[in-house]
């Protein structure tokens, strides 16, 4: 079977834990053979974001433009995209692109509350990029962000995912209380729960990357969207058990490429 191509649109995590390293693990950890362009490089540690470098606007268009052309992608994913200017170039070089799905996960702020996109990004973000995309990822903070509607319950998910507008939104709920992680996907006006029991410890670091990445992978792969997200969460799940306490082990039961149906 021909490996499913994903590029990675996304900024350098120098901790190796989230952004293009993240992903570049775990597409490879299923299978995939990675593609990236890098949005910024970040000098940060599974704790904090100490210093952020952009990269220029229209290097990151050429290093899109170069991966699609070869090697090519059957799925895109994309992460964090800086400013404007970024959001801009990225949307134009992906023009060519719009019959291969895209994953979109709005990074907006780090664990440790750095900003990880300007504050008047957001429209730019919604206007541009958000109708290219096969999905959207926000956690509750970002979809909070991305809408104003503060989010306690299932009910209130849905309400921020019908917000955003898009295609397809998948609530990400990790930050709300409960032995249960929920998220929601609203596609085709449809609301969908995936539940999960919460695996004890403190916040990980790259987990909206590795989860966002494994769905992109799984649709290179063919699956529909619904089957991408429910392995990609299974993935996850398998990262965050048999990790550390501050990071994911994206090579769960010492599989290569991991197997969901192993689990």
């Amino acid at each position: 079977m021909t490996q499913p191509r994903v590029l990675a649109i996304a900024g350098s995590d120098s901790g190796g834990g989230a952004g293009i390293q993240a992903d570049i693990k775990t597409i490879t950890a299923l299978g995939g053979d990675a593609s990236t362009a890098i949005t910024a490089l970040t000098v940060q540690d599974t704790r904090a974001v100490h210093a952020i470098h952009s990269v220029p606007p229209a290097f990151i268009a050429a290093q899109i433009t170069s991966a699609l052309a070869d090697p090519g992608a059957d799925a895109i994913k994309t992460g964090m995209l800086v400013d404007i200017p970024t959001i801009a170039a990225i949307a134009a070089a992906l023009v060519p692109a719009a019959a291969i799905p895209l994953v979109i996960d709005p990074v907006m702020v780090a664990s440790s509350g750095t900003r990880l996109l300007a504050e008047d990004a957001l429209a730019a973000l919604r206007a541009m990029l958000f109708p290219l995309a096969t999905l959207i990822t926000p956690n509750v903070p970002e979809a909070e962000l991305l809408t104003g509607i503060p989010i306690h319950d299932r009910t209130a998910m849905e309400r921020a995912a019908r917000a955003i507008g898009a295609r397809a939104v998948l609530v990400k709920g990790g930050h709300l209380p409960g032995e249960t992680v929920i998220d929601l996907l609203l596609s085709d006006d449809t609301a969908t729960l995936f539940e999960e029991k919460r695996i004890p410890g403190p916040p990980r670091h790259g987990t909206g990357c590795t989860l966002a990445s494994a769905i992109a992978t799984f649709l290179a792969l063919g699956a529909p969207l619904p089957t991408a997200i429910k392995q990609a969460r299974a993935y996850l799940q398998a990262a965050l058990a048999t990790g550390t306490e501050r990071t994911l082990n994206h090579m769960p039961r010492g599989s290569a490429p991991w197997n969901p149906a192993k689990g």
